[in-house]
């Protein structure tokens, strides 16, 4: 059978019958299923996609591409940063002592963890930090502190810190106190490390917890591959120290997103999946109503591959058709999200107040082959259906 003859019959089929509607009703709904399928899809991956990224962007800032923390009885002491400061010279390095604390101010009360840095060092690791700097030079017992707990601390600019190391007083034991002047405020993007995480300098903690001069609690680092760099630096100074990367920090976390964003992936190919029955019944109610058509094709010498394949090429046509619109569709929806505000997020928890989008090239992949097999497949047994057509009986009815 030539193939302008397999075209022109697909394009028959596909117009609309006055004496059945409901054969072409049921096909574009078909139609219209895949394609909506296909645009929800897109949007919804790349909302939980640019979620992800967003977080993991603020993670990042805040948990450090790589620490090194001491194992056993070891210390993270200077001479170990010296020696991995000439190992990676294009790494960032920067030293840290930290302290559980308790932080007052008036009648207000937090819980927090104190960090001690040096800030040159840290700016360069740290870009909340830097920001919040603004090229102030901090003096001993100054500390920079996130904005909200300075909001909930009534913006108070001299705030007292009780330290969980206690010393004798008397016949009891005291939690060490003193008194810090903030100097700068910074805001990462989440509220849990903007109430938690407190900055001072290095002599600073080490003088209220009399601490020893060249020993850390551990080295953050900044290295543009930390996922691979990682194993360098384990390799350099053994098993001796314990070195932590960020995705093993919040790994958990990472999971659960990515979990759930299969979940979703599945549920809403279910959608794809629902449409596609529409393919079937609309293909079997044209092969049950061109029986006549067929019969006469077979008549004229066409074999039963030729006709199964002008249903199957007809099915193909209505899931090509759909996925491209749903393409466009998808796109434009992503775009329309993107530029302008519809959809606005409480910034103090996210960030940002603009929807996050952000639609992997992988993931774009799997909805367009995934729809496209699904509805190939809901194609097949009409096609089949339509190949085993008895030519004498139908010819005989006629």
């Amino acid at each position: 059978m030539p193939k302008s003859i397999v075209a022109y019959l697909t394009k028959r089929y596909l117009r609309f019958d006055k004496e059945q509607p409901f054969i072409f009703l049921s096909a574009l709904l078909a139609f219209i299923g895949i394609a909506l399928g296909v645009a929800v899809l897109m949007i919804a991956m790349a909302i939980m996609q640019g979620t992800q990224k967003e977080f993991e962007k603020k993670l990042f800032t805040m948990n450090y591409p790589i620490t090194i923390m001491p194992k056993y009885e070891n210390n993270v002491n200077k001479e170990l940063l010296n020696s991995i400061e000439k190992k990676f010279p294009s790494w960032q390095f920067s030293p840290y002592v930290s302290a559980q604390i308790v932080v007052k101010a008036g009648t207000s009360m937090q819980g927090g963890l104190l960090f001690g840095v040096d800030f040159e060092k840290e700016s360069k690791v740290n870009n909340v930090i830097k920001s919040a700097l603004k090229s102030k030079e901090l003096n001993r017992y100054d500390v920079i502190v996130g904005e909200r707990l300075f909001e909930m601390l009534d913006s108070s600019d001299k705030l007292t810190y009780m330290f969980t190391k206690t010393e004798a007083s008397g016949m009891a034991l005291s939690p060490r106190m003193k008194r810090f002047k903030v100097q700068g405020v910074f805001s990462s993007g989440l509220q849990a490390y903007d109430k938690a995480y407190h900055y001072t300098t290095l002599e600073s903690v080490r003088k209220v917890l009399r601490l020893k001069k060249d020993v850390y609690d551990g080295i953050h680092i900044e290295t543009p591959n930390a996922m691979s760099d990682i194993e360098l630096l384990k390799n350099e100074i053994g098993p001796h120290f314990r070195v932590v990367g960020w995705w093993e920090q919040n790994g958990n976390f990472f999971s659960a997103m990515e979990l759930e964003k299969r979940a979703l992936f599945i549920v809403l190919m279910l959608i794809i999946l629902i449409a596609s029955v529409n393919i079937v019944s609309s293909l079997l109610m044209t092969v049950m109503n061109r029986r006549s058509d067929i019969a006469l094709l077979l008549s004229l010498g066409a074999t039963t591959k030729e006709i199964s394949r002008i249903f199957l090429f007809l099915g193909m046509v209505i899931s090509v058709g759909a996925i491209v619109i749903g393409v466009a569709l998808g796109f434009g929806g992503i775009f329309i999200l993107e530029t302008f505000d519809i959809i606005s997020l409480p910034a103090d928890v996210y960030g940002s107040s603009k929807l996050p989008l952000d639609l992997l090239m992988s993931d774009f992949i799997m909805i367009v082959v995934g729809a496209f097999l699904i509805s190939i497949v809901a194609s097949f047994y009409p096609a089949y259906k339509a190949s085993k057509v008895d030519l004498l009986q139908v010819l005989r009815n006629e």
